[in-house]
């Protein structure tokens, strides 16, 4: 008996074969146990054991099927795939649309996001952290805007706002608020309602329980007029924890930071000029090791310049001398961001320089041969040091809700300044040396008298952010408190902190700084279309009169 009439039922033909079961290895030869004589009874075992075959037309007919199936499988994904593609294109339609009304709820505000200090990269030019101020800005008016800074629309002096100008109306950064769908007053309040500032300390208090430790002030007083504004000063700065990129070494001369290199500006001449290149180029050869440098802080007092690198580096320059007069590396460590700098005065006359960095040292240089002097070593990394006004006490902060005082001379911790809930970025002595201020990431500053250090004496709030740097006039009457944006708080330390001045402007804060006569009071605005150079004047007023008391 022939093997496909057996297992067929007929004759060569499949009829009465279930074609959708699962076919085996097909055989094409007789079983050797197998008689193909024997009668069907006999092959019963056979049957039940082997799997069902298919003959030569069978195969063709369940190919042709398993084809059928498989164009229409693949046709099926295809449409799935489509759907799928239809949908991502609908979500991704949809959140544009979202982040488009959540762009004009917040008034067209440009955030960036502030980035952890281990997670930057090397910066180029164009990656400064700037943020625009336009609020309901279309792209008609960017436009507009840019092609008049770029043709010579508008000239630098008219760019420029002078005291009298603000009197008439005009907006002291030169927005022209005129030209938005919201008032000044209305994105104020919106901006106000948006921001939220950093933290790398989770609160664990409540805003309500932290206005009950906060001092009350009132508001209003005007210790220092506006006089100018010019933007052929581009303030910048590179990390957004780090605000000391303003300095001025007269009323009459101020340095900045943008794109790699120093800038002069003459309040006298309003005239702009560049003075420390840390591209390679010009007077600066980076040493063997040393690239161009991203400047994380600086400093500049008398005739001396400093510069901080994002990698440890160092440069001093002498600003009435040509040349570099010191570059290199003050730390090999991988964590070695410069935080802060300051030139010092000491007892016989000549200048030393302090350093703090990311590496958790303090390290005190000569300034003439730029020779270590000495290093102190902390648990954390330090963010800022100020040394009092008799050398004996030095303030250092952190990467630590909690501060030091330590003896200058020896290292040692003499106090800890324990009040703060989060990392701080800025110190400052009083002048008399009794009392140092700390600024802190939980939006406070606290003053310490240092006759009691339990707890601070005063404690002063910020608006809407973090509070990055802090300056006393050299007659210690002021106090000069800056946020990250927005806001720069004038407090009169005569009238117990309990008056302030507050300047209200549009922009990231690049620095602060007092001329050392107190006469002059410069803030830096880093933005990506209004970046100037504020200058305010210190207010005088019924002096003739107050002679005669």
């Amino acid at each position: 008996m022939d093997l496909w009439t057996e297992v067929s039922g007929g004759s060569g033909g499949t009829e009465g074969y279930e074609n959708d079961e699962v076919i085996a290895d097909v055989y094409t030869e007789h079983d050797a146990n197998v008689d193909p004589d024997t009668d069907a009874e006999d092959t019963k075992p056979f049957e039940v054991a082997m799997p069902k075959f298919l003959s030569p037309a069978g195969r063709e007919d369940q190919a042709r099927e398993r084809e059928k199936e498989e164009i229409a499988e693949r046709g099926e994904e295809d449409n799935e795939e489509e759907e799928d593609d239809e949908e991502r294109i609908d979500e991704d339609e949809d959140d544009e649309e979202e982040e488009a009304e959540g762009e004009r709820r917040r008034g067209g505000e440009r955030l960036i996001p502030e980035v952890p200090a281990n997670e930057i990269d090397d910066f180029d030019d164009d990656d400064v952290i700037i943020g625009g101020v336009y609020p309901d800005l279309d792209a008609d008016v960017v436009s507009e805007t840019d092609a008049e800074m770029a043709d010579g629309g508008q000239s630098e002096d008219d760019r420029d706002t002078t005291a009298a100008e603000a009197r008439r109306g005009k907006d002291i950064q030169g927005i022209p608020w005129q030209r938005f769908d919201s008032t000044r007053e209305q994105y104020r309040e919106d901006r106000l309602h948006l921001r939220e500032h950093y933290e790398n300390i989770k609160a664990t208090w409540s805003p309500e329980q932290l206005m009950k430790e906060c001092s009350k002030f009132e508001k209003g007083a005007a210790y220092y007029d506006f006089r100018f504004n010019t933007r052929a000063v581009r303030s910048a700065y590179i990390h957004f924890q780090l605000r000391n990129l303003v300095w001025a070494t007269t009323k009459h001369d101020v340095y900045t930071m943008s794109n790699h290199a120093i800038h002069h500006w003459s309040a006298t001449s309003r005239k702009c000029t560049e003075v420390l290149n840390l591209r390679g180029q010009g007077d600066f050869q980076a040493p063997r090791g040393m690239g161009e440098v991203q400047i994380s802080t600086m400093c500049a007092r008398r005739n001396l310049l400093i510069a901080g690198g994002y990698s440890g580096e160092m440069v001093c320059k002498n600003l009435d001398q040509p040349g570099i007069a010191y570059s290199g590396k003050i730390t090999t460590d991988e964590n070695a961001i410069t935080n802060a700098i300051a030139i010092l005065d000491t007892t016989s006359g000549g200048k030393q320089v302090m350093t703090s960095s990311n590496d958790s040292t303090v390290r005190l240089f000569d300034a003439d041969s730029f020779s270590l002097v000495t290093q102190l070593k902390f648990p954390w990394p330090v963010n800022h040091t100020a040394l009092s006004p008799n050398r004996k006490l030095l303030c250092v902060v952190g990467d630590d809700p909690q501060g030091f005082l330590v003896e200058f001379e020896t290292g040692k911790i003499l106090s800890s300044l324990d009040g703060h809930a989060d990392f701080s970025f800025a110190s400052a002595w009083h002048p008399n040396g009794l009392v140092v201020a700390t600024g802190n990431q939980d939006t406070t500053c606290r003053l310490w008298d240092i006759r009691f250090l339990a707890s601070a004496f005063c404690t002063l709030k910020g608006r809407i952010g973090a509070i990055r740097s802090l300056r006393y006039t050299s007659d210690g009457q002021f106090l000069a408190m800056a946020e990250p944006r927005d806001f720069i708080h004038i407090f009169d330390s005569k009238q117990d902190y309990k008056r302030s001045q507050e300047i209200d402007l549009f922009g990231e804060i690049a620095g602060i700084s007092f001329s050392p006569d107190d006469e002059a009071f410069f803030i830096g605005v880093s933005d990506r279309y209004f970046s100037s150079l504020l200058e305010y004047n210190r207010a005088r007023y019924n002096e003739y009169y107050d002679c005669f008391l």
